[in-house]
């Protein structure tokens, strides 16, 4: 944005600059052009009366040589007998007979051509019908002197003019641009569980409006937030009247082996329910972890089983950190849930991979099978379910796992011939210009196949 405003600026101030350069560049042309030829013309005017009042040559001379003209040796006096006062020492600048004819003929001043220049002819009438001609010669230079400077003058105003409007749009674009940043990261550490930031609205007014928005959108979604954990909290209370009377009934039971597995039972609910208060009453947020140790854990305990069902098992690419926006269990709970799966729906004997691939700003975890496969992963991944009378817990349980970091879930054919679940993690928060097309195109196909 802040470039376009500078091209934008630099190609309007231009464009301005121009339209009325090259006009004014062209007046102050011709206006040195009159300037020149005016007084060339004041100059040869001014021997009229003379050669009114006396034709003596030597009188001429005086009179040419009194005027800024004929003291340069730029003026002459065509006779009627065809004489010069002066005589012309650079024969070559005379205008030609035609010419002079022409000037004649006309009976009043007359520009031509000539080498190196221009003459200003002045004829002038005497007695008898004859008639004098005053000859002014103009140099090329004479005509544009001071048109190259007042050129250079104009050129630099206007390039300053220009340097300035740039500089102008530059300093507006760096403060809306510095707004915008501002909300988007606000808005970035917001969705990665930062419910606390809030932002200082400044700049044009409808970033301002755009800040408050936010701030108020921030405010709600946290007492929403506030309002859940107290009803999951208030809920997980109450469970434990009737966990009290289930562990009385429980310890009524006596001994053997059903009255342990009732006792165990109640235990571990009560655990689960005490679990759940503790993660209702802490504060939101996402957490962090190692995606490689979480792997290694995981893969190592499945292993075990793996090596008894004969299957072979192999962990790709988790040598180094990788860290994750999301906290160790629900990584756990993920990779899990796909590797269940597998022993759940494969037959023994059917080996799995799973790889570790790190992006930039992105993270994935693919879990590849080479069993039968997913006859259609499209409906798959629609209603969480994996098919072969599957709950789709697995799927719907990564699926949450990677949206939770603004990734996504995708279900492919592996190279060992059955299928791949991959996880895509978003591990940096990116700008929308960034990720539009990505998240866009992703969640209209989620729209169309749900209509």
């Amino acid at each position: 944005m802040r470039r376009t405003l500078v091209l934008v600026s630099l190609a309007v101030t231009s464009m301005v600059a121009l339209a009325f350069l090259i006009p004014l560049a062209l007046t102050v042309r011709e206006i040195a052009r009159d300037r020149a030829l005016t007084t060339a013309e004041r100059q040869a005017s001014a021997l009229g009366p003379v050669l009114v009042v006396t034709e003596d040559p030597a009188a001429l001379e005086r009179a040419v040589a009194s005027t800024q003209a004929g003291a340069a040796g730029r003026m002459t006096v065509h006779m009627p007998d065809g004489g010069l006062v002066p005589k012309n020492p650079r024969e070559d600048e005379g205008a030609r007979p035609e010419q002079l004819t022409e000037a004649g003929r006309r009976g009043r001043s007359y520009t031509a051509r000539v080498d190196g220049g221009y003459a200003l002819l002045q004829p002038v009438s005497l007695d008898a019908g004859r008639t004098a001609v005053v000859e002014v010669f103009l140099p090329d230079e004479d005509l544009s002197r001071g048109v190259w400077k007042a050129w250079l003058v104009m050129t630099t105003v206007a390039a300053a003019l220009v340097a300035g409007s740039v500089a102008v749009a530059d300093r507006l674009g760096a403060r809306m641009i510095r707004s915008t940043r501002r909300l988007a990261e606000a808005a970035g550490a917001f969705g990665d569980g930062e419910l606390s930031v809030r932002i200082e609205p400044d700049g044009p007014p409808e970033l301002v409006e755009a800040g408050l928005a936010f701030n108020a959108m921030a405010d709600h979604v946290v007492q929403l937030l506030a309002a859940e954990r107290e009803m999951a909290a208030d809920l997980s209370h109450r469970l434990r009247t009737p966990l009290a009377a289930l562990r009385l009934n429980a310890e009524a039971l006596g001994d053997g082996h059903v009255a342990e597995q009732t006792r165990e039972a109640v235990d571990r609910i009560e655990r689960e329910v005490d679990q759940i208060i503790r993660t209702v009453r802490r504060p939101t947020g996402r957490g962090n972890c190692d995606a490689s140790k979480v792997l290694r854990d995981r893969v190592a305990f499945w292993s075990v089983l793996a090596e008894d069902e004969g299957r072979s098992c192999e962990l790709i690419g988790a040598e180094g950190p990788a860290p994750l926006p999301i906290p160790g269990t629900e990584l756990a709970a993920a990779v899990d849930a796909l590797l269940g799966n597998i022993f759940r729906h494969t037959a023994e004997g059917t080996g799995f991979v799973v790889t570790l691939h790190q992006g930039q700003g992105v993270t994935g975890i693919l879990v590849a099978d080479g069993g039968p496969g997913i006859a259609d992963p499209d409906a798959a991944l629609k209603r969480g379910s994996s098919g072969g009378g599957s709950t789709g817990l697995g799927l719907d349980i990564a699926r949450r796992a990677a949206e939770s970091t603004g990734g996504y879930l995708r279900i492919h054919r592996s190279v060992l011939g059955g299928a791949q679940v991959q996880m895509w993690f978003r591990t940096r928060w990116l700008p929308p210009a960034r990720r539009s097309r990505r998240l866009v195109r992703r969640r209209h196909s989620r729209t169309k196949h749900a209509a």
